[in-house]
């Protein structure tokens, strides 16, 4: 099967881009890797591509003192390689070297990751842990939202018509945080039947814990000191996100859960 017709623009900078992308059902394009098989499959048809991959404005890094904004368009591979700073002690090239294949890792973004909104997609579990915030731009001016405010669901953002994620910004840990991710996968390279992501940074007063693979919007728990001591408090959530229906499937996701808290107390894994 062959993608539907549409027309292509690559514009020159980021209001031509906004300009492009007002006209009725037109998508950007970045990376790709989400949007492309979606194109070849039909299962998207928009009459018009906007190419905004080579945008300046979404590959510049800007440091603060409070952490780091990053273009939507620095890829995957960018943060594996430590081409990108990190304001983390090491957490995002960690997350960053677990996604799907390389090939796939050298053109796909972060900012594409968030768009496309997938439930079990690394970066919107993990940047949700993080406390991490979405830049948008629009017709309407620019805005932030934290990333579990602008996931809404299932492939679905809060994204307004003619808006594009322009970056992320991502806090600045202390340098003894900790971090524990753990994902179940059928085989490497696929997308997590089960996953979470927990941050302990007690010198900041954080602890956060984030279930995602959820089959909507993932599971945020932002003040998780007491789920970090028990995780088996975390059953009324599942329960209540009706994730516990299947038993096999709930003892997966209890036990990925369990393992990720674990993961705090191991140097080599949280790092």
């Amino acid at each position: 099967m062959k993608a539907a017709r549409f027309d292509y623009e690559r514009p020159a900078g980021l209001a031509g881009a906004l300009a492009a992308l007002g006209q009725g059902g037109a998508k950007p394009l970045s990376g790709g890797q989400s949007l492309g098989p979606m194109l070849n499959l039909r299962l998207a048809r928009p009459p018009l591509l906007v190419d905004v991959g080579r945008l300046a404005p979404l590959r510049q890094v800007e440091e603060r003192s409070e952490g780091i904004l990053f273009g939507a368009g620095i890829t995957h591979a960018e943060f594996e390689d430590g081409a990108a700073p990190d304001p983390t002690p090491g957490f995002l090239a960690r997350i960053a070297r677990g996604i799907a294949y390389r090939a796939v890792r050298n053109r796909g973004t972060m900012g594409g990751s968030l768009a496309h909104a997938d439930p079990a997609a690394d970066w919107p579990t993990t940047l949700a842990a993080l406390g991490a915030r979405v830049h948008l731009a629009g017709p309407s001016g620019a805005r932030e939202l934290a990333v579990e405010d602008f996931i809404l669901g299932a492939f679905e953002t809060a994204l307004q018509d003619g808006e594009i994620v322009t970056g992320i910004f991502v806090p600045r840990c202390s340098a003894g945080a900790r971090f524990g991710y753990r994902k179940s996968c059928r085989k490497v390279g696929e997308f997590a039947e089960a996953m979470c992501a927990v941050l302990a940074d007690p010198a900041r007063g954080v602890h956060r814990l984030v279930i995602g693979a959820t089959e909507a919007r993932q599971i945020v728990i932002a003040d998780a000191a007491a789920a970090i001591s028990d995780p088996a408090t975390l059953d009324d959530a599942l329960r209540a996100a009706g994730l516990a229906a299947d038993p096999a499937s709930l003892r997966l996701r209890q036990a990925v859960i369990r393992q990720a808290v674990a993961a705090l107390e191991d140097e080599s894994l949280s790092a």
